[in-house]
């Protein structure tokens, strides 16, 4: 691994410092710095081995802001997914785990970086940030906060309601079911999420399960029945029972009204 910085990697990193570049393409350092489309390839490619720039995808590259002390820099997981993003001209909100952790739903720190967005599917690594990136349909995405972070930027949560609704809704990619029940109770009793503002969301965002389980939840906990109706207008009818906790045997209670088995 490539530690020491040559005159030409010491001279692309002086160069974008002076000109303030922090995100650069394909074939626009070679000509400021007299290369060839082929020496610019592979001196972008021998700072990415470094671990001294990072690439986003093939061809666009975030540099670090100043000569990185030790010889190693990278990017943070904001400015990775907003220049990502960016590019695609798309849209994200990070979920899953590191929402769990910036609620204080759970102390565990996520090593992977979940986020919805309207783009692109799959697993990658930019720089030492690994994430999982969730192609949604543009009428998921919403229901944000947006957090100041450091670099000017702005990074984009799911909110604190949202992210309860996506424990129950997407409980299989998060493992989240059924702890995020006494998520959502513990919410509910500090106030910090209102049962009216939850419905809301999960008639938005959720589906049919997510209703139900959310539905049963709720009615556990003594919501009012005027909440409950909304979310009962909006089942369809079903003979088919779903358990309460997805990952047990469908075995206990039957609740048929909301269509749940109660097997924890």
């Amino acid at each position: 691994m490539k530690t020491k910085l040559g005159p030409l990697e010491t001279r692309l990193l002086a160069y974008a410092q002076m000109r303030r570049l922090q995100v650069v393409r394909g074939g626009e350092l070679a000509e400021p710095l007299h290369l060839s489309a082929q020496q610019e390839m592979r001196l972008l490619s021998r700072l990415v081995r470094a671990g001294i720039i990072a690439r986003v995808r093939r061809g666009l590259y975030l540099l670090p802001p100043r000569l990185p002390l030790g010889g190693k820099w990278s990017p943070s997981e904001v400015l990775a997914l907003s220049t990502l993003m960016r590019d695609r001209q798309g849209r994200y909100q990070i979920c899953g785990p590191s929402a769990f952790s910036r609620y204080g739903f759970e102390q565990q720190i996520p090593t992977r970086t979940y986020a919805y967005n309207n783009r692109l599917s799959g697993d990658r690594r930019i720089g030492a940030t690994s994430f999982t990136l969730i192609k949604v349909a543009d009428e998921r995405l919403g229901s944000t906060e947006e957090v100041p972070v450091d670099e000017g930027l702005t990074a984009v949560y799911s909110s604190r309601v949202r992210t309860l609704v996506d424990a129950v809704y997407d409980w299989s990619r998060f493992d989240s079911l059924p702890q995020g029940y006494d998520w959502i109770r513990r919410e509910l009793a500090s106030r910090r999420v209102g049962a009216k503002q939850l419905v809301a969301v999960t008639l938005r965002y959720g589906n049919q399960a997510t209703l139900r389980r959310v539905g049963a939840l709720l009615e556990r906990e003594g919501i009012s029945g005027r909440l409950l109706a909304r979310l009962r207008r909006a089942l369809r009818p079903s003979q088919c029972l779903i358990p309460w906790v997805p990952s047990r045997p469908k075995r206990g209670r039957t609740d048929q009204q909301w269509g749940v088995v109660f097997n924890d």
